[in-house]
């Protein structure tokens, strides 16, 4: 379901109805007679969705967290707040940008809509920025031919869905100024090549047995999600072109199974 769509039709239909009693419909009643149902409501509605569209098109956007993939940062079940306007102001629905304001960096938290599928929502960790060259082997992740601080915090486990526990070391990983979480699994393979797909400048990484390298090309983001073992990201359907970008992930504003977690900032 395209909601941004259906918002701005409606939008659109509420706000005709509005002008055409404002112009016309108006100077044609009585003046003791009652709109009928079908102006009334519409023009009830008009400013609700008006501030509702401006505000989940230019500033806020809910999303629910579906999957595990970003644990430990975030959580199945949790709700979060993306902040639209950090890397530019961009056209509702068709997801032009007509603003710069600034650039996605290593370590933000992004949402973006899934290259196979624009539909789809995805939210992954920035790790390569346009140029970068990203490699990946033995689940050490280097940049640039820096390799990432990474430090090992404790055990930790979590319950997948079907699966029970799921064992993992949880490392803190430094990307420029910013410091997280990460899950990584000993037992699992670092990249799983039957999932690896042909995605659009897939010429530019070179796969082997321990791992890849890649060289982010101009326009393109390399997105990885913090529980890195159970996870489809860009290892496997390639880049993030910008053009796809929703915003940044900033805080979690609900989670109906851990009330703690309301009201926490995303790193």
């Amino acid at each position: 379901m395209n909601f941004p769509l259906i918002l701005f039709v409606l939008l659109l239909l509420t706000g005709a109805i509005w002008l055409l009693d404002i112009f016309l419909l108006r100077k044609q009643r009585a003046s003791d007679q009652n709109e009928p149902w079908w102006v009334e409501y519409p023009k009830s509605f008009f400013p609700i969705i008006l501030i509702v569209f401006t505000l989940r098109s230019f500033v806020i956007e809910p999303f629910k967290i579906p999957s595990g993939s970003m644990i430990p940062t975030l959580l199945v079940g949790d709700f979060i707040l993306v902040n639209k306007y950090t890397y530019g102001l961009r056209l509702p629905v068709i997801n032009q940008k007509v603003w710069d304001i600034s650039e996605p960096k290593r370590g933000d938290v992004l949402v973006f809509r899934y290259p196979e599928d624009p539909s789809i929502d995805y939210i992954k960790r920035v790790v390569g920025i346009p140029g970068d060259v990203i490699t990946y082997h033995n689940k050490r992740l280097t940049i640039n031919g820096e390799a990432v601080k990474t430090e090992y915090e404790e055990d930790y486990k979590y319950i997948e869905s079907g699966f029970g526990y799921i064992y993992s070391d949880r490392f803190s990983e430094h990307l420029g100024d910013e410091e997280h979480s990460i899950l990584i699994n000993q037992d699992a393979s670092g990249v799983q090549y039957s999932n690896i797909r042909q995605y659009p400048f897939r010429e530019n990484c070179k796969y082997n047995r321990t791992g890849f390298t890649c060289e982010v090309p101009a326009g393109n983001y390399f997105a990885l999600g913090d529980n890195r073992d159970s996870s489809s990201d860009s290892r496997y359907w390639g880049f993030v072109p910008e053009e796809n970008i929703v915003g940044k992930a900033f805080m979690i504003w609900w989670n109906f199974n851990d009330l703690s977690r309301i009201g926490l900032s995303i790193q």
